[in-house]
């Protein structure tokens, strides 16, 4: 079987949808690559500062490593901005999609919210307000997310930075990304887990 028949998803056979589940688990299995690609990409991104997209994303990991940080925080360090070409004015939130299935909640919104926290460095020399964070101030992960922003993300630009390879951080992508954790109703209600 190449395709289904039905052209209305009520109408397909068991048969049908078996086929697709396999189809679907295939290109999921593609992930850790295209997502290498999209790391990529982000060499010759738009980008004004003294290193690359890459070259930021590749330095906030290798900062994570060095401070001890566990796996899935180097990788979501990684990642943190790699929404920047297809969502420049909510690139945390697409970055936090991606990684979502794969991270905890913490890491999940450090990442969504990263964005939001990092204008502390730079709003008020726009006309900003670099408080702005503060009305998530309440929220548990609020200090972690400080804390990723300074430690991570606003000091991740220096092209004299001894940073590691992207060869370096992909067996540890493709471990990060091997381990799904549903917690989301549409797998739930998929799988019933």
């Amino acid at each position: 079987m190449q395709h289904v028949e039905f052209v209305n998803m009520a109408d397909g056979t068991r048969e049908e949808y078996a086929f697709l589940e396999q189809t679907e688990q295939d290109y999921v299995a593609g992930l850790p690559d295209r997502v290498l690609d999209a790391l990529r990409r982000l060499e010759n991104s738009i980008s004004g500062y003294k290193v690359s997209r890459l070259g930021h994303s590749l330095q906030s990991a290798t900062r994570a490593q060095r401070a001890g940080e566990s796996e899935e925080m180097i990788i979501a360090a990684l990642l943190h901005d790699i929404g920047d070409d297809l969502a420049p004015h909510s690139h945390g939130e697409l970055a936090a999609a991606v990684l979502r299935p794969f991270v905890s909640d913490k890491t999940y919104w450090i990442i969504k919210h990263h964005g939001l926290f990092q204008m502390y460095y730079y709003a008020h020399h726009l006309g900003g307000d670099r408080n702005a964070r503060d009305r998530l101030a309440d929220h548990p992960y609020y200090q972690a997310t400080v804390d990723f922003c300074e430690n991570y993300d606003q000091n991740c630009f220096d092209p004299d930075y001894d940073t590691l390879t992207l060869d370096h951080f992909e067996p540890m992508l493709r471990r990060v990304f091997g381990k799904v954790r549903f917690d989301d109703q549409e797998h739930q209600a998929r799988y019933g887990t």
